[in-house]
């Protein structure tokens, strides 16, 4: 992969991570524009890695407060609101873990040039984008089925194109 495309493709995963739109999808999108197709597995690895780093990073500094907080909570060592968001975070991150550990392969194939599919799931981002525009406004605490109904739909936000966001403020909201 050429720097410029690389500093291309960063932009436009810094510019798609926060909105309710699917970063991997648009990534993906990039490259079939820019003709960027990664052979060297290793190296398409390092480059999502890196980008995930940054996000995962910028992530932390804007939620740091409350990151913070949680983990006061946590190593107070009682069975406190934070240490059962804490446990409901590991809850949610379960099936995302299973899919990713048992269709690692098939997952590696989507992220491989396929354009048509990207395309469908941006679709169904928007139909779902619709929906969420339809949902009622919800201030509830996370439940324990809504921790769940969290970890399937970032199971199923691992397609690109699946906006995770979005999915889950449609599935936790009706």
């Amino acid at each position: 992969m050429e720097l410029v495309d690389a500093i291309i493709l960063g932009v436009i995963q810094g510019l798609t991570e926060f909105l309710p739109v699917s970063s991997s999808g648009h990534i993906e999108l990039g490259k079939a524009i820019l003709d960027t197709q990664v052979q060297d597995p290793d190296e398409n690895l390092l480059f999502t890695v890196l980008v995930h780093f940054a996000t995962a990073l910028s992530t932390i500094i804007v939620f740091r407060k409350d990151i913070f907080e949680l983990f006061k909570g946590i190593f107070q060592f009682k069975w406190n609101e934070e240490f059962q968001f804490a446990l409901k975070i590991v809850l949610s991150m379960i099936p995302a873990v299973i899919v990713g550990l048992f269709f690692e392969e098939q997952l590696e194939a989507l992220f491989s040039g396929n354009v048509l599919l990207v395309g469908f799931m941006l679709i169904i981002t928007g139909l779902l984008l619709f929906l969420a525009g339809k949902a009622r406004d919800t201030n509830k605490n996370v439940s324990w089925k809504d921790a769940v109904i969290i970890g399937v739909s970032q199971a199923i936000a691992m397609l690109p194109g699946i906006s995770r966001s979005v999915l889950l403020l449609v599935l936790v909201s009706y």
